[in-house]
C-alpha cells in the first residue's frame, strides 16, 4: 500500500488529473473534478479520478485522512507500489 497526497479543486469546468500544489502532507497531485463539495461528492469523484489516472482499480484507492477539506490523503492498495509511485510522481510534476 502507498499514500498519495491529492489537492482537490471541486466545482472545475472540466476534470483534471495533473499538476503540483505543496500543502501541509507534502507535494501533492492536483486533481480538478466538475462534483461540487457537497455531501463528499467531490471527494469521491477525486478518488475515483486518481484511480483511473494511476491506472489501478477503483476498489484498491481509499480516502485516509480529509474528508471535508481539500487536502486528502489516499491509501493505494496495489503489489508493486513503486510503479505507482513513479505514475503519480509524473503526474503530479507535469506542469511544473
Amino acid at each position: 500500500m502507498v499514500v498519495i497526497a491529492v489537492r482537490v479543486k471541486p466545482g472545475a469546468s472540466r476534470a483534471r488529473v495533473g499538476g503540483r500544489h505543496d500543502g501541509p502532507h507534502g507535494p501533492a497531485l492536483v486533481v480538478a473534478v466538475t462534483a461540487p463539495a457537497v455531501d463528499g461528492r467531490a471527494t469521491e469523484a477525486a478518488r475515483l479520478a486518481v484511480a483511473d489516472a494511476l491506472g489501478v482499480r477503483r476498489a484498491d484507492v481509499a480516502l485516509r485522512t480529509g474528508a471535508a477539506s481539500r487536502e486528502k490523503l489516499f491509501a493505494v492498495d496495489v503489489p508493486d507500489g513503486a510503479v505507482t509511485l513513479d505514475r503519480f510522481a509524473v503526474l503530479r510534476d507535469a506542469g511544473t
